[in-house]
């Protein structure tokens, strides 16, 4: 079968620093491509915990466009290993059941949570992280019976939603409701993600928010606050014109479309700026809440300027090192938080991972995601993805998708 593979070398990732300068197409064609349409063995079940599945839908992530780019950090490599088929975001159907799985059967149609934790590599007993219901940020990323990997798409023993078949362990397959699309059952992954965000970082009705980046993970967390039926206002910066005002229309307050984060930080909060000798502007008051999509070093940079005393910045976006005035860090008594992905919290009293969640409120229409899905490709055509991603605004694109079957 074909699947959408990713590698890369030290001499290759050399080579491509330099001449890609020349031309991002390097890294997608030619020789020096980092991602390749390699022909794969159609995935066997590794044991009787696993199932195997038939992709419908597999979303494009903007973890994926970095990774192809190689603008991740290599600090995070010892957690990976290649080659690996990509794809995390995905909905399919299973067509093979191990004899230890329990609670699903063939004919399902599922997503799954692509992360690699200790339950799914046979470690016991399980590390903290798994203990404390968070075990997307397991501590054994690099032990037990797979490969390297944090997530299906970056381990070379499991496939990923890029191809038309993969396999899946029991703990990470979740059933979908029969009248959820294709489409929406390939979002649960990124809804899941903001979802997380927010429950981490809940805000009050009163607070004023603001979220950095008007994407899919920008509005989609606009749209888990909505969700979480918090009535705070939220502002949302965003260049793109084109996405911001689909933030408004999921529930952004006020859209920050001209760069100038800290001039509608005191006009939306009330805050006082102050000009240092040198340099930028500092804010005291300001936003309670900051959720960085983007999470480079301008941004981080004027969140922090722009957050209150005693507030709290989430780190959404996964970019490389950053160069930071920990200044308002001490002088307003801020707390800088990491988010990577999900897991479990408590809902009502109860235990529930966040996949759960998020399929229950798509189910109950709290999140508007088919329209979100703007482009679709076929798996031989994931150049032409890969340039829609590059170019959002001009092909106003939102989340881009392969699918595999007709009518997903």
């Amino acid at each position: 079968m074909k699947a959408l593979q990713f590698s890369v070398s030290i001499p290759q990732f050399a080579a491509l620093k330099v001449l890609a300068g020349i031309s991002k197409r390097l890294y997608y064609y030619g020789p020096l491509a980092t991602v390749r349409l390699v022909d794969v063995p159609e995935p066997a079940l590794p044991s009787s915990d696993w199932v195997k599945i038939r992709t419908f839908v597999c979303g494009f992530c903007g973890t994926d466009i970095n990774l192809i780019l190689l603008r991740d950090s290599p600090t995070a490599t010892p957690f990976t290993s290649f080659p690996c088929t990509m794809g995390h975001e995905l909905c399919g159907e299973v067509i093979e059941v191990g004899s230890s799985v329990d609670r699903t059967k063939t004919g399902d149609v599922v997503t799954v949570t692509p992360y690699l934790s200790c339950s799914i590599r046979g470690i016991e007993p399980v590390c903290r992280s798994c203990r404390m219901g968070r075990p997307a940020n397991c501590e054994n990323f690099a032990e037990g019976n797979l490969a390297p990997g944090m997530l299906a798409g970056l381990c070379r023993d499991v496939g990923g939603g890029f191809a038309p078949y993969l396999v899946a362990h029991k703990d990470q397959v979740f059933k979908l409701p029969q009248e959820m699309s294709h489409k929406e059952g390939a979002m649960i992954e990124p809804v899941a993600v903001a979802l997380q965000a927010v429950i981490d970082n809940t805000p009050n009705d009163d607070d004023k928010v603001l979220v950095i980046g008007g994407g899919v993970i920008g509005n989609l967390i606009v749209q888990a606050i909505r969700a979480l039926d918090i009535g705070c206002s939220v502002a949302v910066a965003e260049p793109s014109t084109f996405h911001a005002e689909l933030t408004s229309r999921a529930g952004a307050d006020h859209l920050i479309t001209d760069g100038a984060i800290l001039r509608h930080t005191e006009h939306v909060t009330g805050a006082k700026a102050y000009k240092p000798m040198l340099g930028e502007e500092i804010l005291m008051g300001g936003f309670s809440r900051i959720f960085d999509t983007v999470a480079n070093t301008e941004t981080l940079n004027a969140g922090m300027r722009a957050l209150r005393t005693g507030g709290v910045l989430s780190v959404v976006g996964i970019s490389k090192e950053v160069k930071l005035d920990p200044t308002p860090l001490w002088l307003k008594l801020q707390t800088i938080k990491g988010v990577y992905c999900y897991g479990y919290t408590d809902v009502q009293d109860k235990r529930k991972h966040i996949f759960d969640l998020a399929i229950d409120f798509v189910k109950q229409k709290k999140f508007h995601l088919e329209s979100m899905v703007t482009h679709t490709f076929s798996l031989e055509d994931y150049r032409e993805m890969i340039e829609v991603n590059l170019n959002k605004q001009k092909h106003r694109a939102v989340k881009t998708a392969v699918c595999f079957t007709e009518g997903s």
